[in-house]
């Protein structure tokens, strides 16, 4: 028998009336169900991701005080002035890394939609050049990697791209689709109800499954959880890039 997902239809209602009541009296006037539909469930998942990750991904953390994403949006630098956010996220870093500074898994469940997916997003610009010597040194076995049958399933490497090679390599490197990425991500998504359907953990643990191996490449080119290793570099090709913009 399928596991039954913890998130239930009134956890889509809850998020649907907060995007037409995004305001802090009504949400605290609902904080209730909040509590009950979206935050709870939200954490059993986590807890759930958790076990799945001893033998799956052992060095990433699914702890439900630091994977949830609070509700609260941060206003201060933004002209978006609505004080939450309309979606329940949680976020799968490196044990050693944190939110920001590794590749990891990452899901969220939305109004109109539920993503699941990892890699690193907007890596900083020394990491970026990292990852990119690496490709570039690297081009077939990152080739391999990134066309893999498991990770092609689930729509392949996809991030934002540059609309030139960056500075530094030449603009007909073999690997220049991969050098173009602003981001490193594979990742999926589903209409909302896919969040209380039986397929639920089998899709949203196999779509992890199949990104691990680019996380787990990334982490290890820009050196989290470990002294990085260098990685040889074309004397042809390389000519230590600058990140392009």
């Amino acid at each position: 028998m399928a596991e039954t997902s913890p998130f239930t239809s009134k956890t889509l209602t809850f998020l649907r009336a907060l995007t037409r009541n995004n305001d802090r009296d009504w949400f605290r006037a609902h904080a209730a169900e909040y509590e009950s539909h979206v935050k709870r469930p939200m954490l059993l998942a986590i807890a759930r991701i958790g076990e799945e990750f001893r033998v799956m991904a052992p060095e990433l953390m699914a702890d439900p005080k630091k994977s949830l994403y609070r509700i609260w949006r941060d206003t201060r630098f933004s002209a978006d002035k609505r004080p939450l956010k309309t979606n329940v996220a949680a976020v799968f870093p490196h044990r050693l890394g944190t939110r920001h500074s590794s590749a990891g898994l990452y899901f969220e469940i939305a109004p109109k939609w539920v993503f699941a997916g990892g890699g690193i997003y907007m890596p900083e610009p020394g990491d970026l050049a990292k990852i990119r010597q690496r490709i570039a040194s690297e081009t077939q076995q990152f080739r391999r990697l990134v066309t893999a049958e498991r990770l092609q399933a689930i729509g392949g490497i996809q991030g934002e791209r540059l609309t030139r090679v960056p500075r530094g390599f030449p603009a007909d490197h073999p690997a220049a689709e991969y050098l173009r990425l602003k981001h490193y991500l594979g990742y999926r998504e589903w209409p909302p109800n896919f969040a209380t359907s039986e397929s639920f953990w089998p899709e949203l643990l196999g779509t992890f499954a199949a990104v691990m191996p680019l996380v787990r490449y990334l982490n290890d080119t820009i050196g989290v959880g470990k002294k990085a290793t260098p990685h040889v570099r074309s004397a042809r090709r390389d000519t230590s890039p600058t990140p392009g913009a």
